[in-house]
């Protein structure tokens, strides 16, 4: 009879707290639903539950303030090198990529795509060694060259390029692949684009282009309005390695027409593929690209690259306001990958949250040459959730002050919103 009495004691507060996580009083900048203004959003069972202008913190197991922060989807960068664990020197297939979660967490990227490092004859090792002990989110942009992206021995081959194979590796990990990826070709010949577009064809997903050698048997005016389709994303649109600005410094006719098709225009960051002198110009015309990623690898980790939130930040320096750089790093990535369960903050969707900090300065920013650019504002992560779970939390918002805690305290993790420690998980979904 006690027992009874007190859990009918208990009953009102339990009903009470409808959400596990309650981030209150931050600025919400969600593309998708139109939302740039405070809100409080809150997350039950690794899920959105509800974003409103006032939520009664009564009704969440625990509240976090966020005010004077922004609250966004989890960014997601849709060009990663992350096939490493292979052990082979000089190859994106190996050395030259690294693993994703010391670099995507901090930085509040909860997913990304891998632009080509595995081909249809690797892309099961890579799923092993990778994807499927990642805590980050990884898709994956199918290599046209079955071997990957290893190196000249094997992307200058031709033979290799094979829409067929290609595509039925695409279609038997529909979700996961989602795109198929051509690069670094030198030769004259069309053979690697018209492969790769063959692939997206029978799979029905998109290619990327990172479109090689400049060459004249190979104009960029053919590539955007023959041979690409619309949805079809060039990356490295600010790298001025292929005619992307015309001889007078203007935006090239080409990108232009490009973009009147419907082809996408993406960062594509990398150690060597952005330029000021071509990404002010072109910005300064309207030329904004479509999506912000990083090309991350271990020859711009440390660079002029550094992470994805200096990406974002550079955008900023050259004038695009801050939900336009939101947009282009969550919502507009989520689509053309066509994963559009993720890059929001739907009622719902899977709770993939960034809290990110605006910070006030003097700060420099640098191109693949080491020139710099002032600006008076950077991006920093403050907080990083992952299906509702902190990944990454900077300056400890979500915990109580040691002194706070009874004298003996343990661990302060809660399986409703921390990760908690051990080895990697097996990816889902």
């Amino acid at each position: 009879m006690r027992y009874s009495t007190l859990l009918l004691a208990l009953l009102p507060a339990l009903h009470a707290q409808r959400y596990d996580l309650l981030l209150q009083g931050g600025h919400v900048i969600d593309a998708k639903n139109k939302i740039n203004a405070v809100r409080d959003v809150a997350i039950k069972d690794g899920k959105i539950a509800a974003v409103a202008a006032k939520i009664d913190p009564a009704q969440a197991a625990k509240t976090v303030n966020v005010r004077g922060l922004y609250v966004t989807p989890g960014l997601i960068d849709i060009h990663v090198h992350v096939y490493a664990g292979t052990g082979e020197r000089n190859s994106y297939a190996g050395d030259n990529s690294v693993y994703p979660d010391g670099f995507t967490f901090r930085s509040g990227v909860t997913a990304v795509a891998d632009a080509g490092c595995a081909g249809w004859r690797n892309f099961a090792d890579f799923k092993d060694k990778v994807i499927d002990r990642s805590r980050t989110r990884i898709f994956a942009f199918l290599n046209i060259v079955g071997h990957g992206m290893r190196g000249g021995k094997w992307e200058q081959d031709l033979n290799d390029m094979e829409s067929g194979p290609t595509a039925d590796m695409a279609l038997q990990h529909k979700g996961l692949i989602v795109g198929i990826k051509t690069a670094h070709y030198g030769g004259p010949e069309w053979k690697p684009v018209e492969q790769a577009v063959q692939a997206g064809n029978k799979a029905n997903i998109p290619v990327m282009v990172d479109f090689g050698s400049n060459l004249p048997q190979r104009p960029i005016m053919q590539l955007f309005t023959e041979k690409l389709r619309p949805g079809d994303i060039y990356t490295h649109a600010y790298s001025g390695n292929r005619g992307e600005q015309d001889e007078s410094g203007h935006t090239s006719p080409a990108m232009i027409a490009g973009r009147k098709r419907g082809i996408i225009y993406d960062v594509g960051h990398g150690g060597g593929s952005f330029l000021w002198r071509v990404a002010v110009p072109l910005m300064k015309e309207g030329f904004t690209p479509d999506s912000i990623s990083t090309d991350l690898h271990i020859g711009s980790m440390n660079a002029g690259m550094k992470d994805m939130l200096n990406v974002m930040s550079k955008f900023l320096a050259m004038g695009m306001p801050l939900d336009a750089v939101i947009e282009r790093s969550t919502w507009n990535p989520a689509r053309e990958i066509k994963q559009e369960q993720l890059g929001h903050l739907t009622p719902g969707a899977v709770a993939d949250v960034a809290v990110l900090r605006v910070e006030k300065g003097n700060f420099g920013f640098l191109d693949m040459y080491g020139a710099r650019l002032a600006g008076t504002q950077r991006l920093a992560c403050e907080l990083t959730l992952r299906d509702g779970r902190t990944m990454w939390d900077l300056n400890g918002i979500m915990r109580t002050d040691w002194d706070k805690l009874p004298k003996d305290y343990q661990s302060q993790s809660d399986p409703r919103w921390d990760a908690g420690g051990g080895g990697r998980r097996r990816r889902k979904g």
